[in-house]
């Protein structure tokens, strides 16, 4: 998939352009990579500002509360210091054996009941919310309901969520975890919320609205994008047979092979908006102060000056400079969780269904639209039922070959 003709020739020609977001507003779109690292790392352009009345905004429902996205320092180092140690790379590796536990499981339900399924709706959409919502707190039975409250959180024009109902959703989790918060400080349970709620009651360093908004921002940012890059990326190789090919014989390329695919089909298409605070040049052009600035992640992420043949996928490059996790004071908390969630799963995958290819033409693969992240709403696979059930069964006894040596090591 190579960068949208537009982007390339703003790139290449203008650096930025002047463009019309959904709302109505304009902003100036910055493509090239030391342009939207500027950007997305320089004070000069505020998170915070976007919130002001009567600022430019993307979407036509304006998200004016204070989640972690929205601020500036030091309003956000205070907040996110909250949470600094949770997504440590440290502490997932602790949690390695727990993803590859739902990793396992999920597949052996698409095994036995394939030899198709809907890798969305199957896997990559169970996966990461299962994975937040244990960690924070979150009870099994309302699990379901945020994946509908989530997308329609994210939504600018999509077709699918009126304004109205955008507004709802954003209502509805916020009441919703705002009353889980409220339990889980008289009933606190071991979890990152509880842990959240328990350490702001004894010493208070955010208030009660920025917690639960700390809260919509883990769980929201936390599994939607993960949930896109698994699609993104398993259809990439997909698209490219010999990729899919190389990374399964050569399974030690799969940190390098994650950067990439991260690089070229991340879930993010532009970075968040910011409000340039005073007159800012980029790449000889004045973006005056009080400007929407739009930094534009898939053109930074394969800007040719930047990367060598930055079009082509090299799933042993060995420069993970990209954006996709983006920069500077809002660079991704939970980078290193969904490193991990995209690691364990891109290889059980692959080894597990042998055979692996799409069930449909390319062009019916469905791309949702309107939405902040960028991935395919359904994504029909099939694979060799006979090898991927022979696989388990050898997975299962070596399983139980484990389990009865270590009672008798006992």
């Amino acid at each position: 998939m190579e960068i949208a003709s537009e982007y390339s020739t703003i790139q290449t020609d203008e650096a930025v352009a002047v463009v019309n977001m959904p709302s109505g507003d304009s902003a100036f779109l910055v493509t090239r990579y030391e342009d939207v690292k500027t950007v997305l790392g320089d004070r000069r352009f505020s998170r915070a500002a976007t919130l002001a009345e009567g600022a430019p905004r993307l979407g036509p429902v304006p998200q004016n509360f204070p989640t972690l996205l929205n601020m500036d320092p030091p309003d956000h180092s205070r907040v996110r210091k909250m949470i600094s140690g949770t997504f440590t790379a440290r502490r997932v590796n602790t949690l390695v054996p727990h993803i590859e536990q739902h990793v396992s499981s999920f597949l052996t339900d698409m095994i036995v009941a394939g030899p198709d399924a809907d890798l969305i709706e199957s896997f990559a959409a169970k996966l990461p919310v299962q994975i937040i919502c244990e960690l924070l707190g979150v009870p099994m039975s309302d699990r379901p309901q945020f994946g509908a409250w989530s997308r329609a959180f994210l939504a600018t024009t999509s077709k699918e969520y009126t304004p109205e109902q955008v507004k709802e959703a954003q209502v509805a989790l916020f009441t919703y975890l705002n009353q889980l918060i409220e339990t889980k400080k008289a009933d606190p349970q071991g979890d990152i919320l509880s842990e959240l709620a328990v350490q702001n009651a004894e010493d208070p360093r955010i208030s009660d609205l920025e917690l639960v908004f700390l809260g919509v921002t883990l769980l929201v940012a936390g599994h939607e994008t993960t949930v896109n890059m698994i699609g993104n990326g398993i259809f990439a190789l997909l698209l490219e047979p010999t990729k899919l090919d190389e990374l399964r014989d050569r399974p030690e390329l799969i940190d390098t092979a994650i950067e990439e695919l991260l690089r070229l089909f991340g879930p993010g298409t532009e970075g968040l908006l910011r409000i340039a605070t005073e007159d800012v040049e980029l790449s000889g052009v004045l973006i005056p102060a009080g400007s929407a600035v739009l930094p534009s992640l898939v053109a930074a992420n394969r800007d040719e000056d930047k990367f060598e043949d930055a079009q082509s996928c090299a799933l042993d490059r060995d420069e993970a400079q990209h954006l996709s996790f983006s920069h500077g004071p809002h660079f991704c908390i939970g980078a290193s969780l969904a490193r991990a969630e995209l690691r364990i799963s891109f290889n059980e995958i692959l080894r597990r269904l042998p055979g692996l290819a799409l069930a449909v033409d390319p062009a019916e693969v469905p791309r949702p639209e309107g939405l902040l992240v960028n991935g395919v709403a359904r994504l029909p696979i099939t694979w060799d039922a006979d090898a991927a059930r022979a696989l388990h069964e050898k997975d299962s006894h070596t399983l139980l070959d484990s389990h009865t040596l270590q009672e008798q090591i006992r």
